[in-house]
């Protein structure tokens, strides 16, 4: 540049301010990245205009899955509490001594072998009292994490057993006479298995668990007809009356036609069914009502129906070992199972099934995983022992 140029550049508007655009400064210019907050492109002199920036996704993304997680873990705390309250006021339903007549187990129910206790009654809660009236369903419910395998223990309420102290007697008697705490010791004998945790569960309050579950589906084996236990209170509209009726086949049930179906005695097209039909109908209902508490509906509004879910129960078992009860649940396929004999008349004039031969033991290493499973052997009549295989339709 001569001594007698100016250094600017004179425009038809004006001068510019500011150094003079040389073609070196616009080319830096314009190759420099845009810097947080520049804002809008800014006109730069001479030369092509900055290009807008692209929105951020990667951070809106960020901050929805946040909100994501966050709601995940409200949900998760309500739920928790929900449930943890209902649990401990079951556990207060149980007495300290039918928690003391458990086996101890220190490892945990996912990754060892447990057998649960389930005692279903249909007549007002415990609340901690020994006295009760007799077990109508008896079930030993056998988690087996290894095998992926849930096994289902069914006693029938008449089966004659060595009862500790008061010697043999139907098996129902024990939860009469002793409680909990009797009816554990003499399965436990009996059977020999060890009782980890016990269940009571009263069937009188499962309208309103089943309710809040929206019902259950329960696959019917055969057609029902039941005039007993009429709802009229006079005799001439009972006579009127057609009774309960189910359809053979799969059915949704609200609370009430599922309690009803749970004690239906007598069966008008099938007088073959006995107390073993219907204690095989209200371990249907309480299975229904298992698969139903661990379905992703129920999970979903856990938050505001935990508490009553456990409602119907006593139990021994803490929150944590529940879900991981639902857990193992989940991931098993079942064996059904059945303790049982011929029936025979005291000289009292009482009748009661006795067991025979290997009865009891073939059931019990069925159970165990030792032996395979073996249905009744033919002939034995409505009270045969045996096993029986399949798996949960979810």
């Amino acid at each position: 540049m001569g001594s007698g140029d100016k250094p600017y550049r004179v425009y038809r508007g004006g001068r510019t301010k500011g150094k003079v655009p040389l073609p070196h400064r616009q080319a830096r210019r314009q190759q420099r990245p845009p810097e947080r907050g520049d804002g809008p492109p800014r006109y730069a002199g001479p030369g092509p205009v900055q290009p807008e920036r692209r929105p951020r996704w990667g951070r809106r993304i960020g901050i929805t899955l946040g909100l994501l997680l966050l709601a995940l873990l409200v949900w998760g705390v309500a739920a928790w509490f929900a449930v943890r309250s209902g649990v401990k006021a079951a556990n207060g339903r149980l007495s300290e001594n039918a928690k003391g007549a458990l086996a101890r187990q220190d490892s945990l129910i996912l990754s060892s072998p447990t057998d649960f206790l389930v005692l279903g009654t249909d007549h007002a809660q415990l609340r901690g009292r020994e006295e009760a009236n007799r077990s109508d369903s008896i079930m030993i419910i056998r988690t087996d994490p290894d095998r992926h395998r849930i096994s289902y223990l069914s006693i029938p309420r008449d089966l004659r057993v060595p009862i500790p102290g008061y010697g043999d007697s139907k098996v129902n008697a024990a939860m009469q006479l002793g409680g909990p705490t009797l009816a554990i010791k003499t399965i436990e004998s009996y059977t020999g298995l060890p009782i980890n945790h016990v269940i009571v569960a009263d069937f009188s309050q499962f309208e309103d668990v089943i309710d809040a579950l929206d019902g259950v589906t329960i696959d019917v084996p055969r057609p029902i007809v039941s005039k007993f236990d009429c709802p009229y209170s006079t005799d001439e509209r009972c006579a009127r009356w057609d009774g309960w009726r189910f359809r053979k086949g799969p059915q949704h049930m609200d609370g009430r036609r599922a309690l009803i179906y749970s004690r239906v005695r007598k069966n008008a097209l099938n007088p073959a069914d006995s107390d073993i039909s219907r204690t095989e109908r209200q371990q249907q209902v309480l299975q229904a009502m298992l698969r139903r508490m661990t379905s992703v509906s129920t999970l979903v509004k856990l938050p505001f129906v935990g508490s009553k879910l456990v409602r119907p129960l006593a139990t021994d078992l803490s929150t944590g070992q529940l879900l991981q009860v639902a857990w193992v649940y989940k991931r098993g396929h079942a064996l059904h199972c059945r303790l049982g004999g011929t029936t025979a008349t005291l000289p009292d004039g009482e009748s009661v099934i006795v067991a025979e031969g290997d009865d009891k033991s073939r059931v019990i290493l069925a159970m165990l995983g030792k032996t395979a499973p073996l249905p009744p052997r033919p002939g034995e009549g409505p009270f045969g022992a045996g096993c029986v295989t399949d798996s949960f339709a979810r």
